[in-house]
This record gives C-alpha cells, structure tokens and sequence, in this order.
C-alpha cells in the first residue's frame, strides 16, 4: 500500500484480512508506504487487525519508504513491525485542516518536563481544550498499542507529542519494531517460529515455507480511491446538480438528467464515506439555488451575490476538521465560473428587458398605424379607423388626423388603440 489511509485502503485491506481468514492463511503482510490519512479509516483498520485470528505482519518497504502519521499507528499495532533499510516511521502527532493551534510543536518540553520559567511564551490564549482531549486521546491509544505487543511505549508517546522520527535501524534499537528484513523473504525466514499474542490467544509463527499470494487493488478499490478524493466528490457534487437542473429546465433530454443522477449518487456515496460538514454541504446547495435563481428573479444581483458567498463559504467548510479538505484553488476556480454565470444571467436580462416586445399589448407600443380615413371629432377626441399589423382597428387621437396619414401608437385598450400624429406630445 502506496497512499494517503482512506476508506478505499481500509476497505481494501479489511478484505484482505478478511479473505486470509475465510482461507486459513498463516500470515497477513501489509506492505506499507504512507504518509498518514484520516484517523477515523485508521482506527477501523486497526480494529481489524487487532481482532484478526490471521497474524498480520506490516512491513515497510521498499528501502526510501515511510510509515508516517497514521502508518506509524498501523505499524504498532500489528503483530509483527519490520521495516526494510533506509526506511523511516514517526511524526504521529493529529492534526486538522490549518493545524491544531496550542498543540506542542518539534520544539516543545518532552513528556514530564516543566517549561523554562524565563522561556519565551507565545503569544495569544492558551491551548483549548478540544485541542488538549485530542492530543491526550492520541498518546492514549498509541501507547496502549505499542505496549499491546511490547514495544516502546515512550518513544510511541513522544511520536504524538514532540513528531518525533526514527529509521529503520534506530527504531529497531529502540524496539520500536521487531525486525530489520530487505524483503519478504527474509521477513518471513527472521519471523519464523516467532510467537505473537491474537486476541485469542498466543501461537507461533510458522513462515519458512510458505507461499505468498499478492492482492493487489482491484477495480472497486480503485473506483473508491477516486471518488473518495474530496476533490472529485465535490465536482461530482456539482456536475450531479447542474445535470439534474438542465434535465428539469429541458424536459426529454435525458443525456445531462443521467449524468446528473449519476454523478450525484456517486458523490453522495463518498460524502457518507469522507468526513463532510453538513452545514457547508447545505451552503454549497443554497448557494447554487440562489445564483439559478437570479436568472429569473430580478432581485437586482442580492440573490447572485449571497450565493456566490454562501456556495465558497460552504465550499471551504465541507470537510473542515478532517485531514482532507477540497482546495482552495478548486474552490476559487468553481466561485469564478459562478460568478461568471452570474454575470452572464444578469447582462442577459438587461438585454432581454430592452429587446422590443414581439407579441402582446406592448408590442402594440412599437408599431405604427395607418389612418383609412380622416378621424371625425367626438366628445372632445378624433375617432376614425387605422390599419396596424395587417390588420384593422378602431383609434382616438387628440389630434386632428387625416386619411393615409402615418400615426404613433400611444396605447391600446381593449380592441380601441391611442394614436398620435408623428410630431404631436405625449399626453
């Protein structure tokens, strides 16, 4: 394994454990290259090898690989800990997106030790208290699993508090691992007859002789990778929603309301998998709402403007908390196209208000009228006929109009139009 810890690894290596087991194999081997991933994958793969009634032996290799971060938590708790030269393990210490602001840093006291009274202090309120359970939990628990199988407890404790490091033949001095192997071959014949504690009970290994299987990612492992990549889940996100919009604003087209569905299963999918702040997904679903809706409201660009806001507010804070978060630069490239949208909805409008009307009463407005004959004076107006559209109409004028003369159309009502001689004023 040669990745961040996610929910495509862990469920990939639960179901190679899983699959060991139904077969009775006598050793599971997780090669392992990581620089960490989300805690919560890392705490249920670590469940299943803690509960496996198949030894699992993590190795990391080849020589230029790590077990950082979450690898180094992985690592512990496996029944058996090699790491092949030039390889490295440690900086174990939880973080979130933009850091934990008070957790001690390279350069903090070590466990036990008192901070120089005359030290420089740094500046801003002390470390919460969020910040401190998350820090306690982890020592906790990479204590308890490095002691499970009797390593180095405090070197394990000061990998969380001070990110600290080891290579392969420091942490094998420190017993931080079992063993030192340049491959799996010499893996297996260092571990032979080697007893190791399940949880149900203690047997010796029995390696010399065994064949290896590899298992590598299938398609389903492959598929989760990608779709669980907070990147293309959030793109997903948005193609499922503008596919399924075009499919209700054009009705029978079926192309974008497939890909739409499609898209918006697929990210719903990986939004149960990821850790998602809910409260952004539904200012990314407000926000589109409102820059779709300026295209019919005129609501004079508040609707646009607060979607613009709430869609890169809820951008950001969609995985917030979590060791994986949608970038920024993604986030800025998909609020410019919305603005962009939104800017072309709003010069569209403008030109479709000046566009003269084509039908209805305000058509009227636009045409010209023909007198048939001249306009007859009655009860303090002119009243004749004019030809307008084709067609004839009956008029008033507050002018005197005579036959053929050209006339502007002031207003209809009902079948009667308004009409007035080219230089006449407006009443």
């Amino acid at each position: 394994m040669s990745d961040s810890i996610s929910p495509a690894t862990m469920d990939h290596l639960q179901r190679g454990i899983a699959r060991a087991e139904s077969a009775d194999a006598q050793l599971v081997i997780i090669q392992l290259d990581t620089p960490g991933g989300l805690m919560a994958s890392t705490h249920e793969l670590i469940k299943s090898i803690l509960a496996s009634s198949v030894p699992v032996a993590t190795y990391v290799a080849p020589s230029g690989s790590r077990a950082a971060s979450a690898g180094t938590y992985i690592l512990l708790a496996s029944h058996v800990a090699a790491m092949a030269p030039a390889t490295h393990i440690g900086s174990a210490t939880p973080v979130s997106i933009g850091g934990l602001p008070g957790l001690p840093s390279g350069d903090s006291p070590g466990p036990g030790k008192e901070p120089d009274d005359n030290s420089e202090k740094p500046d801003g309120p002390p470390a919460g208290a969020m910040e401190r359970k998350v820090l306690e939990d982890a020592v906790s628990y990479i204590r308890e699993l490095a002691a499970r199988h009797n390593r180095n407890a405090d070197w394990a404790e000061s990998a969380v508090r001070d990110a600290a490091n080891l290579g392969a033949r420091e942490a094998l001095a420190a017993n931080v691992i079992d063993t030192l192997a340049t491959d799996i071959n010499d893996l297996l014949k260092q571990i032979d007859g080697r007893q190791v504690e399940l949880a149900n009970g203690e047997i010796t290994l029995a390696t010399a002789d065994l064949t290896i299987e590899r298992v590598d990612p299938d398609w389903r492992t492959r598929l989760l990778s990608v779709i669980t990549d907070p990147n293309i889940a959030y793109f997903l996100l948005l193609l499922g929603f503008y596919g399924i919009f075009f499919e209700l604003a054009n009705p029978g087209s079926l192309f974008p309301g497939v890909i739409g569905a499609t898209c918006l299963l697929l990210a719903l999918f990986a939004f149960q998998i990821l850790s998602v702040n809910y409260a952004g997904l539904a200012l990314i679903f407000l926000g589109i709402a409102f820059i779709i809706a300026e295209a019919f409201i005129p609501s004079f660009g508040v609707l646009g403007i607060g979607g613009i806001i709430a869609f890169v507010a809820g951008s950001v804070i969609l995985m917030d908390g979590t060791n994986q978060a949608v970038s920024l630069p993604a986030v800025g490239g998909v609020g410019a196209v919305a603005a962009g949208f939104l800017l072309w909805a709003v010069t569209r409008l403008m030109e479709l208000r000046r566009r003269t009307p084509v039908y209805g009463v305000e058509h009227f407005t636009a045409e010209s009228a023909q007198a048939t004959e001249g306009f007859v004076p009655l009860g303090g107006q002119y009243q004749g006929y004019v030809t307008m559209s084709g067609e004839r109409w009956r008029a008033v004028s507050d002018e005197p109009v005579r036959e053929g003369q050209q006339l502007r159309v002031l207003g209809v009502n009902g079948l009667t139009v308004t009409v007035a001689p080219p230089g006449a004023a407006d009443n």
